[in-house]
């Protein structure tokens, strides 16, 4: 990867704000396209990102962000269930709209500091986006597609952690003005 690619993938990584307004901004047409949202373990990971002593289930919303036809992010989201019940209820009838909404549409959520990550080339996680990936988009997940940003959003004590990964190639798309 060049260092212009890199520079442009490192601005996505580290950018403020709501991403699915910036991929919005990006082309005409922006979708969600959900490929899993149920309960299930808790990963490592997000115990520790969330806080949470121990085992126990979370609800996790698997999704691809597409701009104009093309796929552009994969993203994680995962809260304890009893959330659901509470704080983050409304992320139960979401469907095919942004997570963004809730998440900075509403004052009282704040947000950590996001959390640049390589993903292990043969981990858990990154098996699951390829065959996500594949079967979603009908093309192979890019052996490249290893960086994510991670963060946690808290609303009235309850945290959400959300892992966005990025396609390679999101920092040629053009921008239209």
């Amino acid at each position: 990867m060049g260092r212009a690619s890199r520079d442009s993938l490192r601005d996505w990584l580290r950018a403020p704000g709501s991403l699915s307004k910036r991929l919005a901004a990006l082309g005409e047409r922006y979708e969600v396209q959900v490929l899993r949202q149920r309960l299930t373990p808790f990963r490592k990971p997000e115990r520790d990102a969330l806080g949470l002593p121990g085992r126990g289930c979370t609800v996790v919303r698997e999704v691809i962000l597409w701009v104009d036809g093309r796929p552009l992010v994969w993203a994680r989201s995962s809260l304890h269930q009893r959330s659901l019940a509470g704080p983050w209820k409304a992320v139960r009838g979401l469907g095919a709209k942004p997570l963004g909404h809730l998440l900075y549409d509403d004052p009282r959520v704040t947000r950590s500091e996001l959390q640049p990550r390589r993903l292990a080339r043969y981990g858990h996680t990154r098996r699951q986006m390829c065959r996500q990936w594949l079967a979603a988009t009908g093309e192979p997940a890019s052996p490249q597609m290893l960086w994510s940003r991670n963060s946690v959003f808290c609303r009235r004590g309850a945290e959400l952690r959300v892992m966005e990964l990025f396609a390679p190639g999101l920092e040629r798309v053009p921008r239209l003005r």
